[in-house]
This record gives structure tokens, C-alpha cells and sequence, in this order.
């Protein structure tokens, strides 16, 4: 994806890794956002690896102003075994709160599913807090649909450590 201007003198473009500081910063603002202040174990080093390292497992998009990162899409490939295709799982949007209402969300939004449209991609998917109604109208906003059947289900801490049991012996 090519950079883009946007308003107010920002640019939307994939993230390069001296983002990461900014990026980071950002979900430390979305923890505090979403109530979770000390859930982030994250560092600038975990998410240089994870988005710039030899293998890269995720991606991002950002909106910057001068310098400093002021949105963030962070995202993965996901894999329908119904549509034999690739879809976006979108695990975090943000836009730094002093920046919001200026189109920067809703652009982030627009290179991800243009990223989808170019590549044959089938889905661009993500979740959102069921108390989060200022994020649940901008998605309705874009035509995004409740998957309201679907439940997200999750394993963390002693219970994925359990699941997984003692590797090696099974």
C-alpha cells in the first residue's frame, strides 16, 4: 500500500519499524480505553519482531502527523476452510482520542478492506465490546454486521497450560 494523504496533514501507510514505539504507545492508550490499563505485556522489542522480523505473523497500517503515530490498524490473515480464501481478522483500531472525527478510523477501516478487495480475501473480521457503543455505531456506520450466533471463546494462563498438558508425551 502506498501512503495517502490525509486531513490535516496526516499520512495512512504501512507501518515501518520505527513505528513501534508510536504503535505501542497507542495500545497502551486502548488498554486504558477498554478498562484493561495494566493487560498490556507488550514491548517495542516483542512488536518490532512480530510485525518486522523475518517472519512477520502480523501487520499494521498507521496514520501519522509529523512524526508521531496518531492511528493504528493492527492485523492478521486469517484462513475460511468454507471460501478456500484468506481473510483480515483486525485485532486493534485506534485513533488517539485528541484526533477523532477526522476520518482517520474510517480510512484505516478503507485500506484494510482495499488490502482485502485487491488480494481475493474473503472476510475482514473483527470483535468489539459489547459496552463499546461509540465504536459498534462507527462499525454499523461502514455497514459492518453482528455476527450475533458467533461467540468468542478463549484459553489463556492455567487453562491453556492445562490443555496442552505435558507436550511431548501424547
Amino acid at each position: 500500500m502506498s501512503a495517502r494523504d490525509l486531513p490535516g496533514g496526516a499520512v495512512l501507510r504501512a507501518a515501518v519499524p520505527a513505528d513501534a514505539p508510536g504503535i505501542l504507545a497507542l495500545i497502551h492508550a486502548l488498554a486504558e480505553y477498554e478498562r484493561e490499563p495494566d493487560a498490556v505485556e507488550n514491548t517495542v522489542a516483542m512488536l518490532t519482531e512480530t510485525l518486522f522480523g523475518d517472519e512477520p505473523r502480523a501487520f499494521a497500517h498507521v496514520v501519522v502527523k509529523g512524526e508521531r503515530v496518531v492511528g493504528i490498524a493492527l492485523w492478521f490473515l486469517t484462513y475460511s476452510t468454507w471460501t478456500g480464501r484468506h481473510g483480515i481478522w483486525l485485532e486493534d483500531l485506534y485513533v488517539d482520542e485528541a484526533e477523532r472525527g477526522a476520518g482517520y478510523g474510517k480510512a484505516l477501516m478503507r485500506a484494510l478492506a482495499q488490502v482485502c478487495v485487491a488480494r481475493g480475501y474473503s472476510r475482514f473480521e473483527w470483535t468489539v465490546l459489547d459496552w463499546n457503543a461509540p465504536s459498534i455505531a462507527f462499525y454499523r456506520s461502514l455497514g459492518a454486521a453482528p455476527m450475533d450466533e458467533w461467540t468468542t471463546q478463549r484459553l489463556t494462563g492455567a487453562a491453556l497450560v492445562a490443555l496442552a498438558g505435558d507436550i511431548g508425551r501424547e
